[in-house]
C-alpha cells in the first residue's frame, strides 16, 4: 500500500451516494491504492430515537424541515474527524482551484486532511455553523437538494492535486485554472476527421513550438471565454500579447491586457476558441 497523502471524512444522511462515487474512476483507484482515504459517516448514527430522525420543523414556522443539531454534533464528536471541518452551504466561501490547492497541502508536516458536513432539507440548525464547524464552503450560486454532490466536487478537485493520484505527473500542472487560464485545446487521432485537421504544429515533434502554441491557445481561449480570469491575474503581459500576435491573433483595445498600443498584425476573429485553421505561426516563412 502507498502511504496516505490525503484523508477526508464526510458526514451525510446518504453515505452510500458519497461512498459509491469515491469507489469509481481516478478517485476510486487512489482510494484502493491507499493514497487517499475517504471515511463516510451516516448522520443518522447520531440520532437517538427509534426512527433515526435527523430533522425537525423550524422555529418560527416556514416550509420544509431543518437538519437538527443533536445528531450532527453527536456524529462529529464520536468520529473526531480530521480538521478543518467544513459545512457545505450556499453562504460559504466560494470553492475554486486556489481553495482546492490549499486543501491539498500537508498540514504541519502531516498529510493533507479535512472533513465535510453535507446539509439537507431547508438548511441546518445555525448552531452547527456557529459552534461545530470551522467554516463553510459553497460550490456555486445555485440550489441543490443536499451537500453530497458538493462534497464530491470538493473531494475530487482536491484529490487530483495530491501526488500519486493522477498517473501523469504533468496533468495537474497543465489543467484549466492552474495558471489562471483555461486549458488549451486537445486533439487525438485521427489527424483528419470529417475534413477537419489537427493543427500542424502538434504533429511537428517540435516540443518548443508545441509549448508556445498551447500557451497561446490557452491565453486566447481565456480571453474570449473567461476574461475575468485574465483580469484577476493582472491582464496579459507584453510577452503574452506578442505571443498571441505571433500565432495570428490580435486583441482589441477593450480586451484584457491591452495598454493602448496598436493592435498586433494577424487574423481578427470573434470565435470562442482556436481551431486547426488558426493559431499557426504567422512568421515561419
Amino acid at each position: 500500500m502507498t502511504a496516505t497523502q490525503l484523508r477526508v471524512c464526510v458526514f451525510s444522511i446518504f453515505p452510500e451516494v458519497v461512498a459509491s462515487y469515491c469507489d469509481a474512476s481516478v478517485l476510486g483507484r487512489a482510494v484502493r491504492s491507499g493514497v487517499v482515504e475517504v471515511a463516510v459517516i451516516d448522520l443518522r448514527d447520531g440520532a437517538t430515537d427509534a426512527h433515526r430522525s435527523v430533522d425537525d420543523a423550524p422555529f418560527g414556522g416556514g416550509a420544509g424541515m431543518v437538519l437538527a443539531p443533536e445528531p450532527v454534533f453527536s456524529s462529529v464528536e464520536a468520529a473526531d474527524p480530521p480538521r478543518p471541518l467544513y459545512l457545505l452551504a450556499p453562504g460559504g466561501r466560494r470553492f475554486d482551484q486556489e481553495f482546492a490547492r490549499s486543501l491539498a497541502l500537508p498540514q504541519a508536516g502531516r498529510l493533507a486532511q479535512f472533513s465535510l458536513v453535507c446539509g439537507r432539507y431547508e438548511g441546518v440548525d445555525q448552531r452547527i455553523a456557529d459552534h461545530l464547524v470551522d467554516g463553510e464552503i459553497s460550490i456555486g450560486d445555485y440550489v441543490l437538494a443536499g451537500g453530497e454532490l458538493a462534497a464530491l466536487v470538493v473531494i475530487e478537485a482536491v484529490a487530483r492535486l495530491v501526488p500519486g493520484v493522477l498517473g501523469n505527473l504533468d496533468s495537474p500542472a497543465e489543467e484549466s485554472f492552474t495558471d489562471g487560464l483555461l486549458e488549451y485545446p486537445q486533439y487525438t487521432r485521427p489527424a483528419t476527421f470529417r475534413g477537419h485537421d489537427v493543427p500542424e504544429v502538434l504533429r511537428s515533434g517540435d516540443h518548443s513550438r508545441i509549448a508556445d502554441w498551447r500557451r497561446a491557445a490557452a491565453l486566447w481561449r481565456t480571453a474570449r471565454r473567461r476574461p475575468d480570469l485574465l483580469e484577476r491575474r493582472g491582464g496579459l503581459s507584453d510577452d503574452e500579447v506578442r505571443l498571441l500576435a505571433r500565432y495570428g491573433y490580435c486583441l482589441g483595445e477593450d480586451e484584457p491586457g491591452r495598454t493602448g498600443t496598436a493592435a498586433s498584425p494577424g487574423i481578427q476573429t470573434d470565435a470562442d476558441a482556436p481551431t486547426s485553421d488558426r493559431l499557426e505561426e504567422r512568421d515561419r516563412s
